[in-house]
């Protein structure tokens, strides 16, 4: 029970990483607020609130953050999961695709840490945890939104950590590597097995791997780390 008291928003909840760090979250003592813009798939269990939330907007984390205060008082963790991904290399992509890829994976982060930055800093204490990837530290061909957004969030965070740890605030970030989930397994298979042949462990990670990693970062026993990156990769980063 490594949460036990603690009050925890998690975003892109609905499935794949988002629904396994809520789960493990909630089996941890947390009360957790899972927030995605589809509903879940199946009921969460008691001590789970599915919130809905599109993390583009400015409007619904302001609503979103402002229930889970309400209704616990309080918030304690921010997982900042919910993203998208695309493959277009530059020359191919669109103004609109751009910015849907910016709006979702890099502005989404932005409105969630400042909401729960405010909220924080009047409690002068809270853990923030951005999904970042891989591709926020290394290249794949294409996916040229993808990259610029999560290499943004990487520096996003360490520029929260610095400036709110005055405050009792930790920020980092989580980059996994290729993670079996339901937006990788509407990828092409071929990418997918050119992913996993690069891998040192030659292997697809499991969203429970990634779970655990938040929960680390999460938990007080990470109370002497912020602005870090976890890569949880199967090596992949360490070539």
């Amino acid at each position: 029970m490594r949460l036990t008291g603690k009050v925890a928003l998690v975003t892109g909840a609905a499935s794949g990483i988002g629904h396994a760090v809520a789960e493990l979250f909630h089996r941890e003592g947390a009360v957790v607020f899972a927030a995605d813009i589809v509903p879940p798939a199946r009921a969460w269990p008691a001590g789970v609130t599915a919130i809905p939330l599109d993390v583009t907007s400015e409007g619904d984390w302001a609503r979103a953050v402002a229930d889970v205060v309400g209704q616990a008082d309080g918030l304690d963790i921010l997982i900042n999961n919910a993203g998208i991904i695309a493959y277009e290399p530059l020359h191919e992509l669109s103004l609109d695709a751009w910015q849907r890829m910016i709006a979702v994976d890099q502005t989404g982060i932005f409105l969630g840490m400042r909401e729960a930055v405010r909220v924080m800093r009047a409690q002068q204490a809270g853990s923030i945890v951005n999904i970042a990837s891989i591709w926020g530290a290394a290249a794949v061909a294409g996916a040229h939104g993808y990259h610029a957004a999560k290499g943004a969030v990487l520096n996003m965070t360490r520029n929260a950590a610095i400036t709110y740890v005055g405050d009792g605030i930790r920020v980092n970030a989580v980059l996994p590597g290729f993670i079996r989930t339901p937006l990788t397994d509407a990828q092409d298979a071929a990418l997918n097995r050119a992913v996993i042949e690069a891998t040192p462990m030659r292997r697809g990670g499991d969203a429970s791997e990634v779970a655990y990693g938040c929960l680390y970062l999460a938990s007080d026993e990470a109370s002497y780390v912020t602005g870090t990156t976890l890569a949880i990769d199967g090596g992949y980063l360490a070539q």
